[in-house]
């Protein structure tokens, strides 16, 4: 039985993809590196900024320091314009909280943003705690965030779900003992993600109703 969801944010609950895109070209333009696109980008979402600026580019890190200046400086002004929750986020939350079940955000992104995003599109009202980049050592995919979140809400990792988009969700999520859900609007891709072996595929948001023992319907 479920008793607590846990979510990733950003390409999870929110559709945050092209604030990301194009929050990266802005850095690609503003340092004229026209070798970096969409699809190079794409395998390396989900993880902290400093590890995807130093991969993808090879940048020191006063480099890689400067690229996320830059990148925040635009999607801090363009957040948002360009964020949404994805279909039946609101509505599949709504329910779940009526049904007592808690929920809780494990994120890679700082608080600052993950807040914003969350009351933008009014989700902040079902999300009982966020643990953010700013709140751990070491971050997805190792367990310590899933733990800190578990601690916080007081749950069990055996009543837990964590419902993610990218590796780092399924791989922290494991390690804590915590049973995984991948969406099925996942930039990774179905096969891809299916080499990490998630106990769940959510096609529809409002399948979470039914892997968490409730009825699917959404008033």
């Amino acid at each position: 039985m479920i008793r607590t969801v846990l979510f990733d944010l950003d390409g999870t609950i929110l559709d945050t993809n092209e604030l990301i895109f194009r929050s990266f070209e802005y850095v690609w333009e503003r340092l004229d590196r026209r070798d970096m696109n969409r699809d190079k980008l794409v395998p390396y979402m989900g993880g902290k900024l400093d590890e995807m600026f130093g991969e993808l580019t090879g940048a020191d890190e006063a480099g890689v320091e400067l690229m996320i200046r830059l990148y925040r400086e635009f999607n801090l002004a363009n957040h948002d314009e360009l964020v949404q929750a994805f279909p039946h986020v609101e509505e599949v939350l709504r329910e779940l909280q009526r049904a007592g079940i808690r929920m809780g955000v494990v994120t890679t992104k700082i608080r600052k943003t993950s807040e914003m995003g969350l009351k933008l599109c009014k989700l902040d009202g079902y999300i009982e705690t966020i643990v953010s980049l700013d709140d751990v050592r070491r971050p997805k995919p190792d367990p310590e965030p899933v733990l800190q979140a578990l601690e916080k809400l007081g749950a069990e990792a055996a009543t837990t779900l964590m419902v993610g988009d990218s590796p780092g969700d399924v791989l922290s999520a494991k390690a804590a003992g915590v049973a995984t859900a991948v969406v099925g609007w996942t930039l990774k891709g179905r096969e891809e993600m299916n080499k990490y072996e998630p106990d769940y595929w959510i096609g529809d948001m409002r399948d979470l109703l039914g892997i968490a023992g409730l009825a699917r319907d959404v008033r």
